[in-house]
């Protein structure tokens, strides 16, 4: 359905991280629908001709930022073990919507507005109007090709997806992109699995809490980040203080540097055990000061336990992730629980939306796109059949008990860790519902600028910030935060103001 109503964010053609809470034997299961890279990708993938990194959009637009989608897999792994209801059944009210149509939201309106790199005629004619311009709020959007896809899935399962003619379609719309073709195969698709990994979990002032272990960077980071502010009485500070908000964005450098030094797709780069070590993590909190920002944080060297390391085996590497991503949360009757978080990458993907009726991901470009810095190997290259690294960080939190207590989880690309760091300490350290926690300004640091969330009262933080050697970039961060709360009285939910989710109950 997401790929229906918002197929700038998410859909078949993409991938997702499913966190899932079994309350028959109380534990948390992940599962890992990221997608990979082609057996024909090579580290220099994103490389000119003279050795220099592309630039974002000559990257992300054509079919050589596809990666193999994983979408459908995990949906059908996470239903083989967990569902209740015929598989055959849940496809009905998308297959419904598409034949039908659907009114045209005005964030789609606007994104479609905004878009200038509709450079497939596919895509074209599916998002504008004859004369050019974005389909208008409330136009009856159909798409009949996807409640065929949709169709067949219903009837054959995932496995209609990765062979077939869906699969051949794919393949054709990568191979064939109007702009920078890719080298995508069929044996690519029939390769994908779905992986059921073990979460990474930890404890923050006796609630246990757990999230996506890599190639999701989210769970560690989002852990290492509680973890070091921990030492310190964050709900003293006040609700998004000065000092709150320079603790919190201190902490978020340290753990950003880690991640682009350490975290990458783990059956390539299997990340040191003692990123969440402790008295490594104590001794990285330590470098926080009351009294100035620490600007670029270096990685540590977990593997020693050292805070700050002599040198490094590997060098850090980033890569661009923008905020074009859906999440939602969600607890039965039964007390069961997931929280998913599922994208395409950047708006509107690789602007490739195959004849089957979907957009494909650009998710290629979330690897580093040079493959070495200062003579070293950067952990998140391209590689064949290789997962990229992902920010995304559905977390379930438990109570002192070890009974269900919170999910959480967010869209926005890299800025994904920050907000959700946010909102679980308004929630366990401020003692603020999910509302008002999601609701929450948002702010913190990517280990660059500390960055505030421009026309909310988190940018008057600005000037005290930059007394402390802060630089303060002011910026639109649209998240997608979702959370959920157990209460005396039962669930509560929080869906982010500043787009069109909302709460619902029975």
């Amino acid at each position: 359905m997401l790929g229906l109503v918002e197929p700038q964010s998410s859909g078949l053609g993409g991938g997702a991280f499913l966190l899932y809470h079994d309350a028959a034997s109380g534990r948390a299961v992940a599962f890992d629908g990221r997608e990979t890279a082609p057996r024909a990708a090579t580290p220099r993938r994103f490389l000119d001709a003279n050795g220099h990194p592309l630039e974002f959009y000559d990257a992300v637009v054509g079919g050589r930022s596809v990666g193999v989608p994983g979408t459908a897999r995990l949906l059908e792994a996470v239903h083989r073990r967990y569902g209740r209801l015929p598989w055959r059944e849940l496809f009905a009210s998308a297959i419904d919507l598409a034949t039908h149509g659907f009114p045209v939201s005005p964030r789609l309106h606007g994104l479609i507005a905004e878009e200038t790199h509709f450079v497939q005629a596919r895509a074209r004619g599916y998002f504008l109007a004859a004369d050019g311009t974005a389909l208008p709020v409330g136009y009856l959007l159909k798409n009949p090709a996807y409640a065929a896809t949709l169709r067949t899935l219903a009837r054959h399962g995932a496995a209609a997806f990765y062979s077939g003619p869906i699969a051949a379609d794919i393949v054709d719309t990568v191979d064939h992109a109007p702009r920078h073709p890719g080298d995508l195969t069929l044996r690519d698709l029939a390769r994908y699995r779905a992986i059921v990994r073990r979460p990474v979990c930890d404890r923050y002032r006796g609630f246990r809490i757990c999230g996506m272990p890599p190639p999701s960077s989210g769970g560690i980071a989002d852990l290492q980040i509680l973890k070091m502010l921990e030492p310190y009485d964050v709900a003293s500070m006040g609700v998004e203080s000065f000092w709150s908000v320079h603790f919190i964005a201190e902490a978020e450098r340290l753990a950003f540097a880690d991640r682009d030094a350490w975290i990458a797709d783990p059956a390539f780069e299997p990340p040191p055990r003692g990123l969440l070590d402790d008295r490594y993590l104590h001794e990285r909190s330590r470098l926080i000061r009351a009294t100035r920002t620490l600007g670029h944080a270096l990685p540590g060297d977990p593997r020693h336990r050292l805070a700050l390391p002599h040198a490094l085996a590997v060098a850090p590497g980033g890569a661009a992730e923008f905020p074009s991503t859906s999440h939602l949360v969600i607890v039965d009757r039964y007390g069961n629980a997931a929280t998913m978080t599922t994208t395409i990458e950047a708006a509107f993907g690789s602007r490739l939306m195959t004849a089957s009726g979907f957009l494909l991901n650009n998710e290629l470009t979330d690897f580093s796109f040079a493959p070495t810095r200062n003579g070293k190997l950067v952990v998140n290259r391209v590689e064949p059949g290789k997962r990229p690294r992902s920010s995304m960080a559905p977390t379930i939190v438990y109570d002192r008990h070890g009974r269900l207590y919170a999910l959480a989880g967010s869209a926005g690309g890299s800025l994904i860790i920050n907000d959700v760091a946010k909102t679980l300490i308004a929630m366990l350290d401020w003692g603020l519902d999910p509302q008002a926690a999601v609701a929450l300004p948002n702010f913190g640091s990517r280990n660059g600028p500390t960055e505030l969330e421009r026309d909310t009262a988190a940018a008057g933080l600005a000037p005290k910030l930059r007394a402390l050697g802060h630089e303060v970039h002011l910026i639109d961060d649209p998240s997608g935060l979702q959370a959920v709360l157990r209460t005396r009285s039962g669930w509560v939910g929080g869906a982010d103001p500043r787009r069109e989710g909302r709460v619902q109950g029975g």
